[in-house]
Order: structure tokens, then sequence, then C-alpha cells
């Protein structure tokens, strides 16, 4: 087994599954780093606060309440993490899951990341977007491959 770490990013998706199976095919056993980037404070965005009935005035969220879903998606994000490095075992790497919370793109997380850990390479699957969603959303694997430091691979679904 190499020493050299890969950096899978994992949503849960069927797209995600199928790109730990491949990149198992492809790279043959190594350790592996299998991350779900997850938005803390989501709850606190003002863009997900509903609208109250008084002249369109943004409604307030309770503490309590926002704490709770931020600690929701947590447990959310790790279960994915857990998930996605049991399933890449399950196919030969030496993987273990982490969550991260972060504030800039997923992208972006995972570019970070892998030059933290020294990536060998990073995986992911490929989502397919349409052109305008593509312009208005970027693409997490586009930009991945554009700016991480290390050989990107990645994956379509099937």
């Amino acid at each position: 087994m190499s020493d050299a770490r890969i950096l899978i990013g994992f949503d849960g998706t069927p797209t995600a599954e199928h790109a730990v199976r491949e990149a198992a095919t492809l790279l043959g056993a190594r350790r592996a780093l299998v991350v779900t980037v997850w938005e803390a404070g989501q709850a606190f965005s003002p863009l997900n606060l509903p609208i109250s009935g008084m002249e369109g005035a943004p409604a307030t969220v309770d503490i309590r309440t926002g704490l709770a879903v931020d600690q929701a998606a947590y447990e959310s994000a790790h279960q994915l993490a857990t998930w996605g490095a049991r399933l890449a075992s399950e196919h030969g790497f030496d993987a273990t899951g982490h969550a991260v919370a972060d504030d800039v793109t997923v992208a972006d997380t995972l570019v970070r990341l892998a030059a933290e850990v020294g990536a060998a390479a990073v995986v992911l699957g490929a989502h397919r977007h349409g052109r305008l969603s593509k312009l208005l959303l970027g693409s997490t694997s586009s930009s991945v491959i554009q700016h991480a430091d290390c050989p990107v691979v990645v994956v379509r679904g099937e």
C-alpha cells in the first residue's frame, strides 16, 4: 500500500459513491481521507430565515434553535463522512472520514485540505448541471481542477 493519501470529496450522492468505487479501481489500495464539507451557521443566514407577517420584516431565530439546527447539520455531515469512509474501506482504501465546516466554497475547502494533508490526488464525482446552472452555481470539479496542486480525478456518474 502506498503512503500517499488520497482526499475524496463525498456528499453521499450516487455519483459520489460511484467515484469512490472507480477511484479504488484506478488508484489501488491507499490511505484515504473521505471529506464531507458542510456550511456552519446556515440557520442564522438571513437568506434562510422566513419572512414574518410585519411588512416583510425578517423573522428572528432563537439561538437555541439555530444551534440545534447547526448541530444536526454537523451530525449529518459526520455520518456522511463516516459512511463514505466505510464505503472506501470496503473497496480497498485504508480510509477515515472527516466532516469539515467551512465558510468558503466546497472546492476551496477541498483544495485547502489537499494542500494541508499533502494529498497525492483529490477524487470527486461530477454532478451533471446544465449550462445555466453551471454558469450561476459554478462547478466544484472545475474549480478543484484549476486550483489544486495535485492531480484531480473527476468521475462522472454512472
